[in-house]
């Protein structure tokens, strides 16, 4: 019998599909394990009234007993909060003042990239749950306002380097490229007419890893990708129907190509 005709890029591609369905298939338990919540900063009042809940994607929420969205039909996104961002530990690190300023204006555009697409995809929902409101003082129905603040961004892997804070890529398993992968975001919901927060959201996210990724080009990274995610939970949040589940995608794939 002749010798078989190996392939070894085969073999290798037999190997990352098979890890691409083991991380999948375990999806859950890789978040659980990549992505803790993300500390308290402080812009959520009385934080420990929060709780994990399955029919939420976010990772801390409270409600206030008895609040029903559906006696609103107006909503108010205010500008994103970004002070908590310049005492991100990593930013400390950093030892050039002009690549700080450099990384302040890109902070400052973030939060309004954020901003931009939540109302994006407000108003851009089918089912027209909520008008959104430039301004506050146009309400003519019972409004609520959604508050925002950015916690967190993990800068992209060269950036890491660069400050020499990350060790070289392999000597870490594909979990620590995850946490280089991440942002963060505590937000409070309140009536625009009263001003009491009736509703409190705390979620820290990632993003897929993968050899050729072209985020890595800016220290941000995927964070405009998760901030993407959060618009649309946001707004399948404000659709949940009694007894629905508002569920977070297939948190982590490790693509080889």
């Amino acid at each position: 019998m002749k010798n078989p005709v190996r392939f070894p890029g085969l073999s290798v591609l037999c190997i990352a599909l098979a890890a691409c369905s083991s991380v999948r298939d375990g999806a859950n338990a890789v978040k659980a394990q990549a992505v803790a919540p993300a500390p308290d900063q402080g812009f959520i009042w009385q934080p420990e009234q929060a709780s994990h809940r399955n029919d939420l994607p976010f990772q801390k929420v409270w409600i206030k007993p008895g609040f029903d969205k559906g006696g609103y039909g107006e909503l108010v996104v205010a500008p994103v909060n970004t002070q908590y961002m310049m005492e991100m530990d990593w930013l400390h690190k950093a030892s050039s003042a002009s690549w700080i300023g450099d990384v302040k204006k890109d902070i400052a555009e973030l939060a309004v990239y954020f901003h931009d697409r939540l109302v994006k995809a407000f108003k851009d929902d089918p089912n027209h749950r909520f008008m959104v409101l430039e301004n506050p003082a146009d309400h003519r129905r019972p409004a609520l306002r959604l508050e925002l603040a950015l916690i967190e961004i993990d800068p992209s892997t060269p950036v890491l380097h660069a400050l020499s804070w990350a060790g070289p890529i392999g000597t870490g398993s594909a979990m620590g490229a995850v946490n280089q992968r991440r942002a963060a975001f505590e937000g409070r919901l309140r009536d625009l007419q009263t001003g009491e927060v009736v509703a409190t959201f705390a979620d820290r996210d990632m993003a897929d890893v993968g050899p050729l990724d072209l985020t890595r080009l800016t220290w941000y990274g995927p964070a405009k990708g998760i901030m993407d995610r959060w618009a649309r939970q946001f707004v399948q949040i404000a659709n949940k129907k009694p007894g629905e589940a508002v569920t977070d995608p297939v948190p982590y794939t490790l693509r080889p190509f």
